[in-house]
């Protein structure tokens, strides 16, 4: 019986992973050796139960009275706080979900992959942040990454059999997000709650405001470089607003491979879940004839900021990723607290980023986990203070 961990389970990925969890048989097919969640403890501990989990865990400490008490009466271990999240990926694992969102999910997916075993990675910035960490922990661990982002899963899939010195570009599909057909003047107004009105996908609150101002996207991007490693400039994106093409990859020969499918995580994660064999997925299939067509146009980066950012992390890389992705977290913070407007997210992130780099040398070398949890640490100090100057503009 292979042992599981979902780490994020009660978010978005999580609970599409709890539910082909469940439709492979729960706890009959798999032994659960961890979940984790942040303050809903009462889905966490109901999960907990169906999968007979051998800890449940929240990352804040004040709700463990509230998780004790739902799980009372079972032999399920419990606790709280960050430090026991991280404890929780020190029990081995045959495959652990990676979902939690942030800079948060790093440790955890670090300490996973030591046990060697199969990491899927929902939690793009463990990449963004510390990529060459990363990816050389797992081959120290003869560990496995599989992406489940939606975009590098199609990658993925599509490299399959493939050399990857064959390929010439990678394409990556953004929807464009909730405000992509607004008018660039309009766009300074925009509220939380237009921003989260996405067309396609359902998603947690923080990744659909980041789709609609195309910091998700920027992130894939860095993404892309570390998990594959292709040069930069093999890296583009488009807007692709039915959201049925995931990625497409382009080879020296001309060919084109794209991976199409109904916008649903269940696919990606089903995929990691079974990898290296396809399973029945309760996915939609795709009716082409009724679907019609397909678009595309070009992004602007006027318009997204982001994208243009994220082409000056990869030329410093090093530490540079973990200050744009702290300067981001902050940024989000605070536009989804009515303190910033949308477009001035990304004026905290450039702020924030000529900040640190005026006091040390982002290009360095990422040496050791400490290296990028200080960076990310000193990102959110100087972002913070880049909101103040941003809004006294």
């Amino acid at each position: 019986m292979r042992s599981v961990s979902v780490f994020g389970a009660t978010g978005s990925v999580g609970e599409n992973t709890f539910d082909l969890l469940m439709r492979e048989g729960g706890a009959s097919a798999y032994r659960t050796v961890a979940l984790t969640g942040g303050r809903n403890v009462a889905r966490l501990a109901e999960m907990a139960r169906a999968l007979r989990a051998e800890i449940a865990v929240t990352a804040f400490d004040d709700c463990l009275p509230a998780l004790r008490d739902a799980l009372a009466g079972t032999d399920i271990e419990v606790a709280a706080g960050s430090a026991a999240v991280h404890d929780a990926a020190d029990r081995p694992a045959d495959w652990v979900m990676s979902a939690i969102v942030g800079a948060a999910g790093l440790v955890p997916g670090m300490r996973a992959l030591r046990h060697g075993g199969k990491l899927a990675l929902a939690n793009k910035e463990s990449l963004v942040t510390a990529g060459q960490l990363l990816m050389a922990t797992a081959a120290a661990n003869e560990a496995t990454v599989l992406p489940v982002d939606s975009e590098h899963s199609a990658i993925f899939q599509a490299l399959v059999g493939e050399d990857i010195a064959a390929v010439e570009r990678i394409i990556l599909t953004a929807s464009g997000g909730a405000l992509r057909d607004w008018p660039l003047e309009r766009l300074a107004s925009a509220t939380v709650a237009e921003a989260l009105a996405h067309p396609n996908w359902s998603m947690g609150a923080r990744i659909t405001i980041d789709s609609a101002s195309m910091f998700n996207k920027a992130l894939e991007v860095i993404e892309t470089r570390e998990f594959f490693g292709v040069d930069p400039a093999q890296i583009e994106v488009i807007i692709h607003p039915e959201s049925i093409i995931h990625s497409l990859v382009g080879f020296r020969d001309g060919a084109v491979m794209a991976h199409l499918g109904a916008p649903d995580m269940r696919h990606p994660i089903g995929y990691a879940l079974n990898w290296p064999k396809r399973q029945t997925l309760p996915v939609a299939r795709l009716d082409l004839a009724a679907l019609g067509g397909l678009s595309f146009r070009a992004p602007d980066e006027i318009r997204f900021p982001a994208l243009r950012l994220a082409r000056e992390v990869m030329a410093v890389r090093g530490l540079a990723g973990a200050a744009f992705n702290a300067a981001k977290e902050v940024a989000l913070d605070h536009f989804i607290a009515g303190e910033l407007g949308f477009m001035q997210m990304a004026a905290v992130v450039e702020a924030t980023l000529n900040r640190v780099s005026s006091d040390c040398s982002l290009g360095n070398a990422v040496l050791t986990l400490e290296d990028v949890l200080q960076m990310d640490h000193l990102a959110r100090i100087k972002a913070a203070e880049a909101v103040t100057m941003v809004k006294g503009r």
